[in-house]
């Protein structure tokens, strides 16, 4: 971890010799130690030089920034020191760039103009009525469920941007806690200490299985009279994969898993070829080939939450969408 300015920071110093060029390890710290405290003093003053260099006059460029000249004029020189060059020939309140200060302009604007385009950004993707939200949700809700959400949601915050993720939940989870997604659908619910969830609604899932298998004649199943069966399953990790390794256990068999895959319609497509049967949601349009049948027992379904990382701060899009989701508890799935 990199000090910060202005706080004392205690390094474990494991002292070496030097071999040949290598440094000691209590010298390379403070090395680093010194690069960020120059960065720290150097970046409040860059707007300053610039200021300064785009007038050619410390007084005008005072007035234009609002700071006293001998604010200025001080901290130019303070820059000029911490650098060791001269940034600027001086004639009176009249200056000029040297060539070393040149060089140093044009990376200066670069460097301000980035930090204008990031100011920007963040700023457009908090704006309440044209902001953005970072929407994480399983794949099996990708092709109805979170299109029909946002077509809804849109009726009454038009300009509102989403950026969409489909995946798994263990690693939409993990996009959440690294600050990338600000909301996710996710399920099994998630408890964690780190995480707010909320249960939205439960979808049944049913037992999928070929149309020329012994039970495709019939419209409802005992879980228990599939144990015989070559199952297709999701992957490990997914939390349908741990639905369905529970509910099978509490059916009291172990499924025979001939096949994993990543998406549900891929397992349909396996079902369909003869491969096995599956546990699955249902699809947002029938598949030919496969036959559907309600699971009695046990009670066959998975709860689907709103997951997001407790005491982060919402900007106004994102708490709109939020309300918008946790109003729709058990009307979220079609």
């Amino acid at each position: 971890m990199r000090p910060m300015h202005g706080m004392a920071i205690i390094v474990p110093m494991v002292h070496e010799r030097s071999s040949g060029n290598r440094l000691s390890r209590g010298s390379y710290v403070e090395h680093e130690a010194h690069d960020d405290d120059t960065v720290l003093r150097l970046a409040p003053r860059l707007a300053y030089f610039a200021g300064v260099a785009r007038h050619e006059h410390v007084t005008r460029a005072a007035q234009e920034m609002g700071v006293p000249q001998s604010t200025l004029s001080r901290a130019i020189v303070r820059l000029e020191a911490d650098l060791g060059v001269t940034l600027f020939a001086r004639r009176g309140r009249t200056v000029s760039l040297t060539p070393a200060g040149r060089t140093f302009l044009a990376s200066v604007e670069r460097a301000l103009a980035e930090v204008e385009r990031a100011a920007d950004s963040v700023r457009a993707d908090a704006d309440p009525g044209a902001g953005r939200v970072a929407f994480g949700f399983l794949h099996t809700m990708g092709s109805e469920t979170v299109p029909s959400l946002i077509r809804a949601f849109r009726a009454d915050h038009p300009r509102i941007r989403f950026t969409l993720v489909q995946n798994y939940g263990e690693a939409m989870l993990e996009r959440l806690r690294a600050g990338e997604l600000d909301l996710c659908l996710t399920s099994p619910v998630p408890d964690a200490p780190d995480l707010v969830a909320r249960r939205l609604d439960e979808q049944r899932l049913r037992l999928v299985v070929p149309d020329d298998h012994r039970l495709a004649s019939r419209k409802r199943v005992r879980l228990a009279e599939a144990a015989d069966e070559t199952f297709v399953t999701l992957e490990p990790g997914y939390g349908l994969r741990r639905i369905t390794d529970d509910l099978c256990a509490e059916a009291g068999f172990t499924p025979r898993v001939a096949f994993e895959g990543e998406e549900a319609e891929t397992l349909r497509g396996l079902v369909a070829a003869g491969l096995g049967v599956a546990l699955l949601p249902p699809p947002a349009v029938a598949r030919p080939g496969v036959v559907e049948l309600t699971v009695t027992a046990p009670r066959a379904v998975r709860e689907i939450g709103l997951a997001w990382l407790d005491g982060h701060p919402d900007t106004p899009p994102v708490a709109a969408f939020k309300r918008f989701l946790l109003s729709r508890r058990g009307a979220l799935l079609p």
